[in-house]
């Protein structure tokens, strides 16, 4: 991609699914890339997966003082951050009557003000130095919702609002727009459905398959460079047709 080597990116949930995808893919672009990522296992996988990181750096997203914390170790360690992938997110399986208190909180504290509180530390940076893009992640879960994931739709739906705000506000100079995946084969997605439930989804979408990590990875990588400089404010979905057809509607209700 046109005016991506050298830049210094940022990834948050970047030691697995989509977020490494994306770390691997800038990468190979020639970036600087620092990830952030809460789990100990997933930090220590990457650091061996994926050596050329600059940095894997231990932060809760939702905790705004480690996050302040990390994007001062970022910017230590690439000397700015270019562009951030907002990219951390987690998702329980649960009846909307079922949700707990604390489960609503984890939920929305690390999906929607997670989101927050990293997009605000890079926006500050990124208007001081006159330019930056940031790129967060939703899920047509945001627009469309899905059963069983009340909470996790609620989050996705605010990031999308939160984006087309910030892209408002800080153009000229910082893009900001989101990429809404559907249904991605990644550890999350895999510890939650069984084989049958990923057949069942399967079926419903026209390409006939999940994404990979790798191909949301790749329309990151475009967003993020000069072959979008035009391109701010959106959402983009990469679901393989499935919300085209309303088929997310169809199985919600089978």
């Amino acid at each position: 991609m046109r005016g991506l080597k050298g830049k210094n990116i940022l990834v948050t949930g970047g030691a697995s699914g989509i977020g490494q995808a994306t770390a691997a893919r800038f990468l190979e672009e020639g970036c600087a890339v620092c990830v952030l990522d809460s789990s100990a296992e997933a930090r220590a996988r990457v650091t061996e997966e994926l050596p050329e990181l600059t940095g894997v750096i231990d932060t809760d997203v939702a905790n705004l003082e480690q996050v302040q914390a990390a994007f001062v170790e970022a910017i230590d360690l690439m000397g700015s951050v270019d562009v951030l992938i907002n990219n951390a997110g987690i998702s329980i399986r649960h009846d909307f009557l079922d949700i707990t208190p604390d489960e609503w909180d984890a939920v929305l504290g690390v999906n929607l003000k997670g989101v927050f509180y990293v997009a605000q530390a890079a926006a500050r940076h990124m208007m001081d130095k006159g330019s930056g893009v940031i790129l967060n992640t939703a899920s047509t879960g945001g627009t469309t919702g899905y059963p069983h994931y009340a909470d996790y739709c609620a989050a996705k739906g605010g990031v999308i609002a939160l984006t087309h705000a910030m892209a408002l506000e800080l153009a000229p100079v910082v893009r900001v727009n989101a990429i809404s995946p559907g249904y991605v084969l990644t550890p999350m997605q895999r510890a939650e459905y069984t084989d049958e439930m990923l057949n069942a989804v399967n079926r419903k979408i026209p390409m006939g398959r999940h994404a990979s990590p790798e191909e949301i990875a790749g329309l990151f990588a475009f967003l993020a460079s000069e072959d979008a400089a035009f391109a701010t404010g959106h959402v983009y979905v990469m679901d393989g047709a499935e919300t085209t057809g309303g088929l997310c509607s169809q199985w919600a209700h089978e």
